[in-house]
């Protein structure tokens, strides 16, 4: 039986439209332009994603990561690569990320194929990063049980934080990911669901613009 306070939800979308015109060329371009908006408007963790992937077991998983870059037709993120999403990757490459912002209502879809980065752009963020973070990736199993106290680890994490800082190196399990677009889907939300979606697709050299059925 459905749960009528769940099936009873609705909303309309109203903020917006967006129509051919209005498009970039590129849709890298469009992605940027649509993040700009997400910044400006002050929406929390706006560089937030959801990453899909799926290993040989065919089970689909999904976990929220943070964007840090992009770099030319690729979006960047940073992990462990010994994870759950890591395995998976090494498995099977493609996977698709979903930027949801929805005070604009606005969604965006982008499929593609994961590689990893160079190792010095990995170091170059590593570094960048704040020491706790750092410690964290250094001691973390990411994905992989562990004792019901976390008191092992946090002894772990007390040992490093008492060296000093040049001491401290990147883990060759950790390091980032760039996924290189595919296709990729700008929705924006509409009254009645008649909602606005273009879907940007490589046709050669080329990019294929269309526009999808609500």
């Amino acid at each position: 039986m459905i749960d009528p306070k769940i099936s009873d939800v609705r909303k309309d979308y109203l903020r917006s439209e967006i129509n051919e015109k209005q498009l970039a060329e590129n849709p890298v371009e469009q992605f940027l332009a649509w993040y700009g908006d997400a910044e400006k408007a002050n929406i929390e963790d706006f560089n937030a994603m959801v990453l899909a992937t799926c290993g040989t077991d065919g089970q689909p998983d999904a976990r929220t990561v943070l964007l840090k870059s992009i770099h030319e037709d690729s979006f960047i993120f940073f992990t462990n690569y010994n994870s759950a999403k890591g395995q998976q990757l090494a498995e099977n490459p493609k996977a698709t990320l979903v930027f949801y912002w929805k005070e604009l209502e606005r969604q965006v879809r982008i499929q593609g194929v994961v590689a990893k980065v160079p190792a010095a752009a990995s170091d170059e963020y590593f570094f960048s990063r704040p020491v706790g973070s750092q410690i964290s990736a250094i001691v973390s199993n990411q994905s992989q049980t562990m004792e019901l106290s976390k008191k092992a680890l946090e002894k772990e994490i007390q040992s490093l934080e008492q060296k000093d800082p040049s001491e401290i190196k990147r883990p060759e399990h950790w390091g980032g990911y760039a996924l290189r677009w595919e296709k990729i889907e700008f929705w924006q939300g509409r009254a009645s669901r008649f909602h606005d979606r273009f879907l940007y697709e490589r046709e050669g050299e080329g990019v294929r613009v269309s526009r999808l059925q609500p």
